[in-house]
């Protein structure tokens, strides 16, 4: 479908009739004014067509941390896949340093003058808002996935309701711990510059406070989504004051399963060789490594978000938005998975 005027100028942040005297070549409009209407109607294919417009490829670029998170691996291969299954999509993928606004908002500025729409999982930060609205004034598309930026710059946001989130994992520790007996509670955070992330911690106080009074936050432990990190914070932890449960709002499940196990004498074990559970710990999403915690039982409950679906969701978004046909977003469905509903792989 060709690009129509209107899009034009909604992408130019230009009047209609400003960008039909540049598209008929009418005198009044400034150089640069020209110069920047013909570059975006170029990028949205408005001078091809017939059967090669149809088939004009759509420039779309995602960008996810780096690091050993194994939900943000799954997900970039989705994305990757979801793009691939497209004949009408170029799609590529960056990692950078999670927690690095410098470094994050420098990758969107690149992007600039290289795609026409960016799908990112970042902190919700000065510095990468101000690049997300670059972005929009040069015309490219920018959705928020997992976590969101809500900004007007942005297009839409693709990923579950991380404050309900929170309240989910504090319902679980409150029907898993005793009741009406006060109990200590940590809550490993990857960080809360992350929105999804301080949503999720604002959700769990919540309904603690509102539910399980008697169940106390005694520690918040930001681990950087390193599964190293968890591991030794977890350890310092268990030899100072072992908490009762634990939620872990982002990644590093790895490390903190790894400092429960060995912190369990031989005794702990059951006649089938399975943990029995000592410290109830919750967490999120399903990997190959919470599958295998949950069927220890290291792990009570993981509350789960498809990254298939939000790969599949993010690419109709944003290829949606380029062909000028927008696309509402949406918002995954939560799963809570124990170990007798583990899905198949």
């Amino acid at each position: 479908m060709r690009p129509t005027i209107s899009l034009i100028a909604r992408e130019a942040g230009m009047s209609t009739a400003t960008v039909d005297r540049v598209l008929n070549d009418r005198d009044g409009v400034r150089g640069k004014t020209r110069d920047r209407v013909l570059a975006i109607a170029n990028r949205l294919g408005y001078f091809v067509q017939g059967a090669d417009a149809a088939r004009q490829d759509v420039r779309v670029d995602f960008v996810l941390p780096a690091g050993t998170n194994s939900f943000m691996t799954a997900l970039g291969r989705h994305l990757l896949e979801e793009a691939a299954a497209r004949p009408d999509v170029q799609a590529r993928l960056h990692l950078i340093e999670g927690f690095d606004a410098n470094k994050l908002a420098k990758k969107l500025y690149e992007l600039r003058e290289q795609t026409q729409a960016v799908g990112l999982v970042g902190l919700d930060h000065p510095q990468v808002r101000d690049a997300i609205m670059a972005l929009r004034d040069s015309g490219v598309h920018v959705s928020t996935l997992v976590s969101d930026i809500p900004i007007s710059a942005r297009l839409g946001y693709v990923g579950i309701d991380n404050r309900a989130a929170g309240r989910l994992a504090a319902l679980l520790l409150g029907r898993f711990l005793p009741q009406h007996t006060e109990r200590k509670v940590a809550v490993f955070v990857g960080s809360l510059a992350y929105r999804g992330h301080e949503e999720r911690e604002m959700g769990f106080r919540s309904l603690l406070s509102e539910e399980f009074p008697h169940l106390r936050i005694a520690h918040i432990l930001e681990i950087g989504d390193d599964r190293d990190r968890a591991f030794a914070v977890t350890q310092d932890l268990l030899r100072k004051d072992p908490p009762h449960a634990i939620y872990n709002i982002g990644a590093g499940n790895q490390g903190i399963a790894r400092a429960l196990k060995e912190a369990r004498p031989a005794e702990a074990r059951s006649s089938q060789g399975a943990f029995a559970p000592r410290i109830v710990f919750v967490g999120h999403d399903l990997t190959e490594a919470t599958r295998r915690l949950l069927l220890d039982r290291t792990m009570d409950a993981v509350i789960d978000q498809n990254p298939r679906v939000e790969a599949r969701e993010i690419v109709k978004l944003l290829v949606a938005a380029v062909k000028g046909a927008p696309e509402p977003s949406y918002l995954p469905r939560l799963q809570v998975i124990f170990r007798e509903n583990i899905p198949e792989p």
